[in-house]
Protein backbone atom coordinates (compact mmCIF):
# COMPACT_ATOMS: atom_id res chain seq x y z
CA UNK A 1 0.00 0.00 0.00
CA UNK A 2 1.39 3.19 -0.48
CA UNK A 3 1.81 6.18 1.27
CA UNK A 4 -0.52 8.27 -0.15
CA UNK A 5 -3.28 5.44 -0.68
CA UNK A 6 -5.51 5.90 3.03
CA UNK A 7 -8.35 4.46 2.36
CA UNK A 8 -9.33 3.68 6.16
CA UNK A 9 -8.15 6.84 8.04
CA UNK A 10 -10.56 9.03 10.05
CA UNK A 11 -10.70 12.53 8.91
CA UNK A 12 -8.93 13.49 12.21
CA UNK A 13 -6.35 10.97 11.62
CA UNK A 14 -5.90 11.82 8.08
CA UNK A 15 -5.38 15.66 8.72
CA UNK A 16 -2.68 14.26 11.05
CA UNK A 17 -0.81 12.63 8.63
CA UNK A 18 -0.79 14.75 5.95
CA UNK A 19 0.75 17.12 8.19
CA UNK A 20 3.62 14.70 8.32
CA UNK A 21 6.60 14.80 5.48
CA UNK A 22 6.70 12.02 3.07
CA UNK A 23 9.50 10.86 3.64
CA UNK A 24 9.08 10.59 7.07
CA UNK A 25 5.86 8.43 6.96
CA UNK A 26 7.38 6.40 4.81
CA UNK A 27 9.88 5.71 7.41
CA UNK A 28 7.46 5.12 10.16
CA UNK A 29 5.59 2.62 7.77
CA UNK A 30 8.61 0.73 7.74
CA UNK A 31 9.63 0.78 11.53
CA UNK A 32 6.49 -1.18 13.24
CA UNK A 33 7.80 -3.27 15.77
CA UNK A 34 6.41 -7.39 15.79
CA UNK A 35 5.67 -8.97 18.74
CA UNK A 36 5.42 -12.51 16.51
CA UNK A 37 8.85 -11.85 14.31
CA UNK A 38 10.67 -9.76 17.26
CA UNK A 39 11.95 -7.52 14.52
CA UNK A 40 11.11 -3.98 12.68
CA UNK A 41 8.79 -4.70 9.39
CA UNK A 42 6.80 -2.51 7.06
CA UNK A 43 3.11 -2.52 8.21
CA UNK A 44 0.72 -3.56 5.23
CA UNK A 45 -3.14 -3.03 5.28
CA UNK A 46 -3.58 -0.38 7.34
CA UNK A 47 -5.99 2.12 9.18
CA UNK A 48 -5.65 5.05 10.79
CA UNK A 49 -7.66 6.52 13.89
CA UNK A 50 -6.81 9.29 16.75
CA UNK A 51 -6.56 8.23 20.12
CA UNK A 52 -5.89 10.61 23.19
CA UNK A 53 -4.29 13.12 20.67
CA UNK A 54 -2.31 10.67 19.09
CA UNK A 55 -2.07 8.73 15.92
CA UNK A 56 -2.67 5.09 15.68
CA UNK A 57 -2.13 2.67 12.73
CA UNK A 58 -3.10 -0.38 13.14
CA UNK A 59 -2.29 -3.14 10.26
CA UNK A 60 -0.80 -6.32 9.16
CA UNK A 61 2.90 -7.44 9.62
CA UNK A 62 4.28 -7.32 5.96
CA UNK A 63 6.67 -10.75 6.98
CA UNK A 64 3.79 -12.78 9.08
CA UNK A 65 0.93 -11.20 8.40
CA UNK A 66 0.14 -10.84 11.92
CA UNK A 67 -1.49 -7.60 14.04
CA UNK A 68 0.82 -4.80 14.21
CA UNK A 69 0.19 -1.54 15.36
CA UNK A 70 2.40 1.84 15.44
CA UNK A 71 1.62 4.67 17.68
CA UNK A 72 2.87 8.59 16.78
CA UNK A 73 2.92 10.88 19.62
CA UNK A 74 1.43 14.27 18.89
CA UNK A 75 4.51 16.52 17.88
Amino acid sequence: MSVESLPDFTQPARERWDTIPAKIRQGLLENVWCGHCRQAVTITNFSGAMKKGALLLVGKCGECHGDVARLIEAP
